[in-house]
């Protein structure tokens, strides 16, 4: 499941908010994440981050970065086997960012019968908006 945007930033701006997991708060469009718990300064290849997060009482999860090509690409994976991804492909001076909700490694025919699917695509989009909101207010 996945959606794409055209954000005014180089890959570079793009994949430096991404790995800073202190900024995922920003532009969050589930509503869940409320903060960092544990994390280092810059994302890498399999650092652990903790964040704090809100799905009616509030809980702490860890994730793991799990794909890392600087500057185009990062996912990151919690207990479960899905993922949380972010390809960037730079188009002249902007970057089309793609955010997927991989769940092809969990039973996708069940969790595609459940509104899991549909839910994380409302939240994929508004996550892009916000990010696109993010780089759009900071060019100004």
């Amino acid at each position: 499941m996945s959606d794409s945007v055209l954000v005014d930033a180089t890959p570079e701006a793009v994949f430096d908010l991404l790995a800073d997991p202190r900024k995922h708060p920003l532009i969050d469009g589930s509503g869940t994440v409320t903060g960092e718990l544990r994390a280092p300064e810059r994302l890498s290849l399999d650092a652990k981050f903790g964040m704090r997060m809100k799905r009616g009482l509030p809980y702490r999860v860890t994730n793991r970065v799990v794909e890392w090509e600087e500057n185009r690409r990062i996912a990151w994976r919690n207990l479960f086997p899905h993922r949380w991804r972010y390809e960037l492909e730079p188009e002249g001076d902007r970057t089309r960012v793609t955010e997927t909700y991989d769940y092809s490694r969990l039973l996708p025919g069940v969790v595609s019968r459940t509104g899991v699917p549909k839910e994380n695509l409302a939240s994929i989009r508004t996550t892009l908006e916000r990010l696109k909101d993010h780089f759009a207010t900071a060019a100004d």
